[in-house]
């Protein structure tokens, strides 16, 4: 039985089946078809999210969050539309990308890691980055994770020499081995360690960071709906407006796959002992 990381499982979902003759691992094959739009906003501020990943095996699970909010919530209702990384090849693929960064609220992206892609994403989103409530960017190459702002966290020094974060994915390589992926889960479960060090601001920002990796990580509906609800309260203006004088949703805790796992479809439920 084969053993896989946790951010490995998060690449490649078993239970996705190919469609068309490509051979690719797409349950849809364009972003139309992973729009969501509030059927009824009953007054709340609308956050638009654009996300960009290597597959779709989130398309599923971010669609229910979205959805699941847009019924249950009182304090906001979503937009979602999502691209694969190689829609945006296409010219008009492209061009629909734009538009819809120019109108989101949130940007997230994960797994960017071809060249010629990950400089298409930053030319749309870096002239984008002031005007965007939240950059969330997760494991993608140092370019592209530079456009992450969740408040005053940022990675700008990422890949340069004073980056605290790439000195220890390099001492972390050295030390073990590691992968640029292993690299990241150990940095994650490592930031908590550090936070308390830095000024409160920051380590509340630096915080909800490494919260919504976490959450993107368990990749289940719940998750994301967490993810969402967490960033949309504490950093998108029209939601934080509407919400002043009210109690803020607390979080769910991530549900987290371990490091290591062993896959098998009628298991009782993801994690279990």
């Amino acid at each position: 039985t084969q053993k896989r990381s946790s951010l490995s499982m998060v690449v490649k979902d078993p239970t996705s089946s190919p469609m068309g003759g490509g051979g690719g691992m797409f349950t849809a094959t364009n972003a139309e078809s992973r729009r969501v739009i509030p059927e009824d906003v009953r007054g709340r501020p609308v956050m638009k999210i654009v996300y960009v990943v290597l597959e779709s095996q989130y398309q599923s699970s971010m669609t229910a969050a979205v959805k699941r909010i847009n019924a249950g919530s009182d304090n906001m209702a979503v937009e979602c539309v999502g691209y694969l990384l190689e829609e945006l090849r296409n010219d008009d693929a492209l061009a629909q990308f734009k538009k819809d960064v120019e109108e989101a609220n949130v940007f997230i992206g994960s797994l960017i890691f071809v060249q010629e892609l990950a400089e298409k994403v930053v030319e749309v989103v870096q002239p984008m980055r002031d005007n965007l409530d939240a950059v969330l960017v997760f494991p993608s190459m140092p370019e592209v994770m530079r456009l992450n702002k969740v408040g005053k966290f940022t990675m700008k020094n990422l890949g340069q020499s004073k980056s605290v974060v790439a000195d220890f994915m390099k001492k972390k390589k050295a030390d073990d081995g590691s992968s640029f992926e292993e690299g990241m889960l150990k940095l994650l479960r490592t930031l908590p360690k550090v936070l308390k060090f830095l000024p409160s601001d920051k380590a509340a920002d630096a915080r909800t960071f490494m919260m919504s990796f976490q959450y993107w990580l368990g990749g289940s509906p719940e998750n994301l709906e967490s993810l969402m609800l967490m960033v949309g309260q504490d950093y998108v203006g029209p939601v934080k407006a509407s919400m002043e004088g009210k109690e803020k949703v607390v979080a769910e805790e991530p549900v987290l796959l371990p490091d290591k796992a062993i896959w098998h479809p009628v298991a009782p439920s993801i994690v279990f002992e």
